[in-house]
């Protein structure tokens, strides 16, 4: 009964260090400025306590996101004996041939080595270049995948 009692304890501070290490965010936190300008105005905002635990839980998720659900294409595909040292051809081809479009080298058990290309957030938008990487690669398709994050600071 007592060893019952002291791994309960112990789980249960883990437990407490672990949810508390997540760190909490204020809305107000979020909407300060730095700067002191006398002329700009003050902002108040007056909520529920629960909207701030609800944003502290999206930013912790958001913060451990590796990317979003898009679309890439799939140019090379194979499991053949020399396919990592074909696959790493393909990929340099394709980089002098299309330089403005990024391509990812991916290795998939049981031995399947892929290159697949772009980082597209639309299903249209890879269509619209699938056709132009066709003309060169015709086996390419589009594949659902997990695409970086666009870069806001380039448009």
């Amino acid at each position: 009964m007592i060893r019952k009692f002291l791994v309960f304890n112990i789980a249960l501070f883990f437990l407490f260090n672990l949810s508390h290490a997540q760190g909490f965010v204020r809305t107000s936190d979020l909407f300060r400025r730095s700067d002191d300008n006398s002329r700009i105005g003050r902002l108040n905002i007056t909520q529920d306590q629960a909207i701030d635990t609800l944003l502290s839980r999206y930013i912790f998720y958001n913060k451990n996101l590796k990317g979003m659900d898009g679309w890439r294409i799939q140019i090379y595909n194979s499991s053949s004996r020399n396919a990592r040292e074909v696959s790493a051809k393909v990929r340099a081809e394709f980089i002098s041939k299309f330089p403005g479009i990024a391509s990812y080298s991916r290795f998939d058990a049981p031995g399947y080595y892929k290159i697949r290309v772009g980082d597209f957030r639309t299903k249209t938008e890879a269509t619209k270049y699938l056709l132009i990487i066709r003309r060169v690669y015709p086996n390419a398709y589009l594949v659902p995948d997990i695409i970086n994050f666009p870069d806001l600071n380039h448009k």
